[in-house]
């Protein structure tokens, strides 16, 4: 009987998918939620791998890899990021890549009296007593808002009106959960399917805030560094860009 168990398991084993098999770990930035999933379904399709992701801020990331946090690969909203880390000898050399270009809205909910259409000057309006925003302390998203608002001489405006979500995510859900009257937003966010029929965006001009330069990097202590590099492959592949400039984002400026 043990004989037939035991020589069940090798044959058990000498099919992967039934066997420990090479799991990717992503940290991925909260505005890559729409799409991203679709882009780790082709990913598991072609490898016969999984890949597990985990969103949330890019600078939360930043600290968690700092101090070793065990993702593969990492997905952030500010090119910086994977740069300070590259430069502190953390990464895969050469693995950096810029994948896309994000793009910040203000956006409101469709029973909302507030005019968009009047761009981010709408945001002085009496109608919005609570405007949210990502946290600017380690969402790229909420660096770009509190430059926009800057930018428009806004800030001081609207400062106490804010309500700050832990990432761009977190914010969207302020907004369409009714916790506030109006956010600022990704664009990625607002045309998925959770938001695209919810609310009215105006998108912000790109010359009011700093480039959302988005980046991915492979991770030195990943212990699955070709599996990795497929990933990123993938990443490049024209009709992946095509995929994320259907949901928003523009074209990365500085690709390599």
């Amino acid at each position: 009987m043990k004989l037939v168990l035991l020589i069940s398991a090798l044959l058990l084993c000498a099919s992967p998918p039934l066997c420990a098999q090479e799991q990717l770990t992503i940290a991925a930035a909260a505005d890559l939620q729409p799409v991203l999933q679709a882009i780790v379904t082709r990913f598991e399709k072609e490898t016969g791998s999984k890949a597990k992701i985990t969103f949330g801020s890019s600078g939360n990331f930043f600290a968690q890899l700092q101090n070793g946090a065990p993702f593969d690969v990492f997905l952030s909203a500010d090119v910086e990021y994977p740069k300070r880390l590259e430069g502190e000898g953390l990464t895969e050399p050469g693995s950096l890549y810029e994948y896309a270009t994000g793009k910040l809205v203000l956006w409101v909910p469709n029973n909302s009296i507030i005019d968009v259409d009047k761009g981010l000057s709408a945001v002085a309006d009496p109608a919005v007593r609570r405007l949210a925003v990502a946290n600017p302390l380690h969402a790229p998203y909420g660096r770009a808002a509190e430059a926009a608002l800057k930018n428009t001489g806004l800030w001081q405006v609207v400062s106490s009106k804010l309500v700050f979500g832990e990432n761009i995510s977190q914010t969207a859900q302020f907004a369409y959960s009714g916790n506030a009257d109006a956010a600022i937003l990704a664009l990625s966010l607002v045309l998925a399917p959770t938001m695209k029929d919810k609310g009215r965006y105006f998108v912000i001009a790109q010359q009011l805030y700093p480039p959302l330069r988005q980046a991915a990097v492979i991770l030195k202590n990943s212990a699955h560094k070709s599996l990795a590099a497929r990933f990123i492959e993938l990443l490049k592949r024209p009709e992946t860009r095509h995929f994320l400039m259907q949901y928003g984002f523009g074209a990365p400026e500085n690709p390599r």
